[in-house]
């Protein structure tokens, strides 16, 4: 199981790398162009390391990463499995006694759990980027104000949040991406219909996870 954990993380994990990093910063960009706007009305613009910093470290970050890793990650553990269960390779591992569980559903959970987390705080740290930059750009608001501002009105709380929201949502993309890789039934049509169900079913969890995770830590992280 452990080479498969490593290649799972690095299928998982590495390569989704310049895509949610590429994402980050321009949400970080479209989010902190919008939110200057409003700001500059009201002569606020200061505000704006809030607005960015606890929107993408608390929310955007992790839902984004999560939503982007269900439809890349997600659908290919499900297709993979899939594509298995048609070729008849996983009766052939029962014949052979091997569980399924052990050998093809656990390496892809502990790899997408693990791999989640860090590809948000990767995410997050680019869309506070972009925010930066943006922010300078629109209202001349300076680096080092950004710098300084930021830990002191998003407490580091809010990164903890995020990151166990990466965890928790990498564990239910891989166990439902397994799910329906597992319920594909031999034939072309059954494993595209499946795949694109396992992506749905993801992204729909993953939103409902977040809806939970606000209302439970709606009282943790906010600035004093």
């Amino acid at each position: 199981p452990q080479r498969e954990i490593s290649a799972n993380l690095y299928k998982s994990g590495v390569r989704a790398m310049p895509v949610t990093a590429l994402v980050g910063f321009l949400i970080g960009v479209v989010l902190s162009y919008l939110s200057a706007l409003q700001l500059k009305q009201f002569g606020a613009d200061i505000f704006i390391v809030n607005i960015i910093g606890l929107g993408i470290v608390r929310e955007l970050g992790p839902v984004l990463v999560a939503i982007l890793v269900a439809g890349r990650s997600g659908s290919a553990m499900t297709a993979q499995l899939g594509v298995m269960r048609v070729t008849e390779e996983i009766d052939a591992l029962a014949t052979m006694g091997v569980q399924r569980c052990l050998r093809l559903v656990f390496p892809k959970v502990v790899a997408l759990t693990v791999a989640l987390p860090l590809l948000v705080l990767w995410s997050t740290t680019t869309a506070l980027i972009g925010g930066m930059v943006s922010a300078q750009v629109q209202l001349d608001i300076s680096y080092g104000f950004f710098f300084q501002t930021l830990p002191r009105v998003v407490p580091a709380a809010n990164l903890w949040i995020g990151l166990a929201k990466g965890a928790v949502f990498g564990m239910f993309i891989a166990l439902v991406a397994c799910h329906f890789g597992l319920r594909v039934r031999p034939n072309t049509e059954s494993l595209s219909t499946s795949t694109t169900a396992s992506v749905v079913t993801a992204i729909t969890v993953v939103i409902i996870l977040d809806a939970i995770f606000a209302i439970a830590t709606r009282s943790i992280g906010l600035p004093g």
